[in-house]
């Protein structure tokens, strides 16, 4: 059994005018995701491994789930194609994972990570993911190559705002 935890960045600021590559979190970013990491924590799941676009707003989001966690930031594992990925991209990333791992976050951007979410076919249907969202699923596979035709089934699917 494979779970993948599937997060968008935390909020960004909106106010810097930099590159949109650079683009840090804001305050309540900041706080959003370690009580994001805690809410599963407090469900009792575990990551083995996060995986992260290397933009500085999706960096720094994996990095607080990663200290939540107890999990160095230094073994998060970054990729580029993560920055702004199409649903492809996403299920590249996934086929590519080390069978060893069996709970993986993986955190990006949207518009990407509400169609990957959407074609994940859970009966779910997300119109968009609010930032520092979790869309968590599981699998009943060994491989992680199998994960794009394997039926998935949704573990739950909880953002900041959420008061249910």
């Amino acid at each position: 059994m494979k779970q993948l935890f599937i997060v968008r960045h935390a909020k960004s600021d909106q106010s810097f005018f930099g590159n949109d590559f650079e683009r840090p979190l804001n305050e309540r970013g900041r706080a959003d995701a370690p009580a994001m990491a805690k809410r599963m924590l407090d469900k009792k799941y575990t990551i083995d491994a996060l995986v992260s676009s290397p933009a500085a707003r999706a960096k720094k989001t994996a990095e607080l789930f990663s200290a939540t966690f107890k999990k160095p930031a230094s073994d998060i594992i970054f990729i580029s194609a993560l920055y702004h990925a199409n649903a492809d991209i996403f299920y590249e990333v996934v086929s590519a994972l080390p069978d060893e791992l069996n709970s993986v976050a993986i955190f990006s951007h949207n518009p990407g990570i509400s169609y990957f979410v959407n074609s994940l076919n859970t009966g779910t249907p997300v119109d968009h993911m609010p930032t520092c969202a979790v869309f968590a699923v599981c699998a009943d596979i060994t491989a992680w190559t199998g994960f794009s035709k394997a039926k998935k089934d949704l573990l739950f699917f909880d953002y900041p705002k959420n008061t249910w």
